[in-house]
């Protein structure tokens, strides 16, 4: 199994959520996160006055699926997420040992 964790614009989710939903991926969890990287944050104006904002606002997308779903997951949420703009956000890939369901005592892929 494996956890993908993809960092995207907040205006992308419902794309991706959708997305993911129609390959089946049923289980997901988002959190709203900030960060950088290679865009160093923006200059706004506000009432005149310019600053920089360093941490950007984005989504986080967890999901676990099984091993051979990976390549489409990775290209489902790429192709939904991307605008080809730099801040477009990154795609984690990692293995997970096992999984369990709390309120059945499942385990493995049978939990997923």
């Amino acid at each position: 199994m494996k956890k993908i964790e993809a960092i995207i614009r907040p205006g992308k989710l419902d794309n991706v959520k959708n997305a993911l939903g129609t390959l089946g991926v049923n289980g997901l969890t988002v959190t709203q996160v900030i960060g950088c990287g290679k865009q160093k944050g923006n200059t706004q104006v506000y009432r005149g006055v310019e600053y920089t904002i360093h941490l950007i606002p984005k989504v986080k997308i967890e999901v676990v699926i099984i091993d051979k779903d990976v390549d489409k997951v990775i290209q489902v949420i790429t192709k939904e997420a991307r605008t080809g703009e730099i801040g477009d956000g990154k795609i984690f890939v990692s293995e997970i040992e096992n999984v369990y369901t709390i309120r059945t005592g499942d385990s493995g892929e049978k939990a997923l």
